[in-house]
Parts: structure tokens; sequence; C-alpha cells
């Protein structure tokens, strides 16, 4: 006799996956942007588990900022108007890689999950658009000099 088990599993969340790209010293922002009811939610750095964030940077209970890894992170949008958009200040290239921010919704599996590739250059000096001294007069040779005195 045979038989056959099968497991099923069906999934509401939403995953999504973007690349973010930033230079050394600036501030860099990572879009995380839900609808519906107001809940709970996390940004780690790496990929979100099934369950929670990993290594957590920065944690809300849906209308204030719970736990804090480090004054660099920052929830600079209005978290009650559900806008979760990371802030990293002073970014640095070992800020490289993957970040992941969990919305959590009622329900197994249901939570939405924005991961964002974080990818820090290290910044190229501006180049002014004008130059910031006037250029130097051409050398006059002995003759022109001459005229200029008749």
């Amino acid at each position: 006799m045979f038989s056959c088990f099968g497991f099923f599993l069906f999934t509401d969340g939403v995953t999504s996956y973007s690349q973010v790209t930033g230079r050394t010293g600036e501030s860099v922002r990572l879009p995380c942007l839900y609808t519906g009811e107001i809940t709970t939610a996390c940004w780690g750095r790496g990929e979100c588990s099934w369950w929670s964030c990993r290594e957590d940077i920065i944690q809300t209970d849906g209308y204030k900022v719970t736990f804090q890894k480090d004054r660099r992170y920052q929830l600079r949008g209005y978290i009650g108007e559900r806008n979760l958009t990371l802030t990293i200040k002073n970014a640095d290239p070992s800020d490289s890689g993957l970040y992941c921010c969990r919305i959590e919704k009622k329900g197994w599996f249901n939570d939405i999950i924005i991961t964002q590739e974080l990818s820090i250059r290290v910044g190229d000096a501006i180049k002014p658009s004008h130059p910031l001294s006037s250029p130097s007069p051409p050398a006059l040779n002995l003759s022109q000099q001459q005229g200029l005195f008749k």
C-alpha cells in the first residue's frame, strides 16, 4: 500500500527586494511603507527569518521606537502614518549589506517583509563647476610688453 502525505504552506505575506546606493559620510534612507492596521515592526541586518528580524537595529510598537541599537539608526518618518523608512546617519562601507524591514500582521505567515541591499561607496571628491580662482593671464613676451607702453 502506498500513501503520500504532503504539507502545503500558503502565505498572504508580502515580500519585496530592492537595492539602495549611498556614499560614505552621508545619510542613507531605506524606504519601508505599509498600509492597513498600525502594528509592531522591526529593522534588522541580514535577511529576516520566518519569525523575526535578525540582528535587530530598531523596533517600533507602531507609534514610537521601542529599541534602537545605535543613534545612527533612526526612523525619521511619522511612524503612526506607517512610514518606517530607516535613516542611517554617517554611512560607512561596513554598513553595506542586506537590511530587512518586517511589519507584523495578524495570522500565520502574513508579515510584510521588505529586504533592501545597501551598497556604500567611498565618496567621490566634489569637483566645482567653475574654477575657484581666475586663471593666470598668459605670459607676455618682450615685444608684446614694449607695445603696451608706447
